[in-house]
């Protein structure tokens, strides 16, 4: 039995998508029961929030009865701010699991989890246990109560964090490389690089006859849909969004502003997205922060599509330089668009691409021998 950890954030992305094909590969692959033990940010008030990442998490006996009651040989966790903290690793522990912890951003050490200042610009201001730039800059948008609050518990916590997990496990080495020049407390840690799972399409794409550019992304500025938009419009494609965020009513002026032809179609089931794939002629993926792996780019991929990116973190490790564009460098990026678009060459390469390096069973055998230990 596995037991996986996860706080949801308030506004739901890649991290839930990876958490949820964890929870089917895990019996599918490796024929062990699993079972998830959710918390929602958006569930917490700003007090019950504060206090849990002052504390390093809240109710960890929960997390060791669940444990018991399951026979969980291995606790997996995830992101586990603010509600679980590292308390709640450490309760597994003692309760007599193996311990995991996946770190999906950068939030050992940068409060917002993206090494985005406000103004969008990458940003290593904070290094190890000095949070206090995050502090002074707000990255987070909110109080500066709050800001306090999560740069006092990132400093105070993340080592324990660290200490608790027997592995911790980062999707790729520009990942751990970012890690390390933050100064993240990994240097005592048995760190492993695992991707994240992605399954070859069911629907593959055609690109020579797709009708439109699909670019899945939360809609908040660290995803760049805004350049999205711009290269779309500029190279005189239609644009079709999925996804939902802070800044949707802003996406919605610019594309009207611009005269651009955007469909917005929110936050589709797995099926919806995969259709929209299929009719696509290349995804747009143009990312701001420094990706800890690119799913959204991954699953494009895995559908026979060619991919126009920037050279935003992981996904230099997932597509070729030829196609990715410097982040935020709109003519760049319509360059890409263009060069690629309906290119089914490119696309067949992707899918082998992802394939070899990200298929299930690939992933299933490498974390078969973490949990094994």
């Amino acid at each position: 039995m596995i037991l996986l950890l996860h706080n949801q954030y308030r506004t739901l992305g890649g991290e839930e998508r990876v958490v949820d094909d964890l929870s089917r590969l895990i019996p599918e692959y490796l024929g062990e029961s699993v079972e998830l033990l959710e918390r929602s940010s958006a569930a917490l008030s700003g007090g019950k929030a504060a206090l849990a990442l002052a504390r390093g998490g809240l109710d960890p006996a929960e997390v060791a009865d669940a444990v018991i009651r399951t026979g969980a040989r291995v606790v997996h966790g995830h992101n586990l701010l603010p509600a679980f903290g590292w308390r709640a690793l450490a309760a597994a522990r003692k309760a007599g699991a193996r311990t995991v912890l996946s770190l999906h951003q950068y939030r050992l050490v940068c409060a917002a989890g993206t090494c985005l200042d406000p103004a969008g610009n990458d940003c290593t201001r904070c290094h190890g246990r000095d949070t206090r730039p995050g502090v002074r800059l707000n990255c987070r948008g909110g109080s500066r109560a709050e800001a306090a609050v999560y740069a006092g518990s990132l400093s105070a916590w993340s080592a324990r964090m660290v200490a608790e997990a027997d592995v911790v496990l980062v999707a790729n080495q520009t990942t751990l490389n970012r890690l390390n020049e933050l100064g993240a407390p990994l240097a005592r840690a048995r760190v492993e690089v695992i991707p994240y799972p992605v399954a070859s399409a069911t629907q593959r794409a055609t690109p020579q006859s797709g009708e439109y550019a699909i670019c899945s992304a939360r809609l908040s500025a660290d995803k760049g849909v805004d350049i999205a938009i711009d290269a779309c419009a500029r190279a005189g494609r239609r644009l079709v969004l999925t996804g939902h965020g802070p800044d949707e009513a802003a996406l919605r002026a610019q594309a009207a502003r611009l005269g651009a032809n955007v469909t917005f179609a929110g936050r589709v089931p797995d099926d919806e997205l995969a259709r929209l794939r299929a009719g696509a002629a290349l995804a747009v993926v143009p990312s701001r922060f420094a990706e800890t792996f690119g799913l959204s780019a991954a699953e494009a991929m895995a559908a026979s599509l060619p991919v126009a990116a920037t050279s935003a973190g992981a996904l230099v490790e997932l597509l070729p330089a030829e196609d990715l564009a410097a982040p935020g460098d709109v003519e760049s990026l319509t360059a890409s668009i263009e060069k690629l678009w309906g290119d089914a060459a490119r696309g067949a390469d992707n899918a082998e691409r992802i394939e070899e390096i990200a298929s299930p069973a690939v992933v299933a055998a490498k974390l078969a021998a973490v949990y094994d230990g």
